[in-house]
């Protein structure tokens, strides 16, 4: 590789891996000699890159924390990312730092190539607030594609799977990306049921781009796609009045159960007990409790209790 300022690009790439690279191993990918690689690295501490070199056998290069954040190199699935990220921070965030997320993800659509400005532009218009983590992994591709659908008001065609498993066709008119604490949800208009439909995003597969566009619906009653989805899901959920009592302190419990679910109250200095109303699933509760990581109690649901009961046998069984 010639071309000094490409090949110090993918230098620095490869140094941003965490990772010590033996200098042979750097010549070898850069298709260059070990004392082409040495100057290689005195440009970049020129520029300020803190590069540390270590002698002897196993010896060789590796990127270390320095007196200020160096630029750094991403591929292109990594910049979709951080956008993702930064779109979280922006709008659903810890408190503080919203404004800072809102700066860096300009910074970061303002440099990033034309092929994935577009990308990440649509992922940040269409979408209302990330999920925190809890719910079901969700290729990347699937959320941009829906995205640029919302935002160029593409109709979209997708396989969906219902929760019993019953797999669908579907062609929509999509209005919104949605998330609640755990999943994403995209709010659209069936046209093949003539109405307003919200999908689990991890449901669908195989989305498509038709190309044809489409002048968007009125929303019923004129709600949002986050009020359109809040109905939708407590008409298909029935409620819970979840009673649980815990085997440890009222602040350790709740530092370990999502802020959904609301505080336990103390019942003593090593006990306390959670009474919440939810329309959370009894297979996503009896996990969540069992995060808590102590000894509990399930005195309702009775449904509840039965899934904590068979779950419990199951674990017992399987060791």
């Amino acid at each position: 590789m010639t071309d000094t300022p490409a090949r110090l690009l993918n230098l620095l790439s490869l140094l941003q891996t965490p990772r010590e690279w033996p200098g042979s191993e750097l010549a070898e990918r850069l298709e260059v000699s070990p004392r082409t690689i040495r100057r290689d690295i005195d440009r970049l501490r020129d520029l300020g890159y803190p590069v540390e070199a270590t002698m002897g056998a196993v010896g060789g290069y590796r990127l270390v924390a320095g007196a200020a954040m160096p630029p750094l190199l991403l591929d292109d699935e990594e910049a979709v990312a951080i956008a993702v990220g930064l779109r979280a921070g922006a709008g659903h965030a810890i408190e503080g730092i919203e404004e800072a997320s809102v700066r860096a993800l300009a910074k970061l659509e303002q440099v990033l190539p034309s092929r994935l400005r577009h990308r990440v532009t649509t992922l940040q218009a269409a979408t209302i607030p990330l999920t925190r983590g809890d719910g079901a992994t969700i290729d990347p591709q699937t959320l941009t594609v829906i995205a640029a659908t919302v935002t160029g008001r593409e109709r979209l065609r997708f396989g969906y799977r219902a929760g019993d498993g019953t797999e669908t066709k579907r062609q929509v008119e999509p209005y919104r990306l949605v998330s609640t604490g755990r999943r994403w949800y995209l709010v659209a208009y069936d046209v093949g049921r003539e109405d307003w439909r919200t999908f689990r995003v991890d449901r669908v597969s195989e989305p498509f781009a038709t190309g044809a566009r489409f002048t968007p619906q009125e929303l019923p009653e004129g709600a949002d796609g986050a009020e359109l989805l809040s109905r939708t899901m407590s008409r298909q959920q029935a409620e819970h009045d979840v009673d649980v009592t815990f085997a440890a302190p009222a602040s350790f419990v709740a530092a370990r159960l999502p802020d959904t679910l609301g505080a336990p109250t103390p019942t003593g200095e090593e006990e306390c007990r959670l009474r919440v109303r939810t329309g959370d699933s009894v297979e996503w509760l009896a996990l969540r409790l069992a995060l808590v990581d102590c000894e509990f109690t399930v005195a309702g649901p009775r449904e509840l209790v039965e899934y904590v009961t068979d779950l419990g046998a199951r674990l017992t069984r399987s060791v």
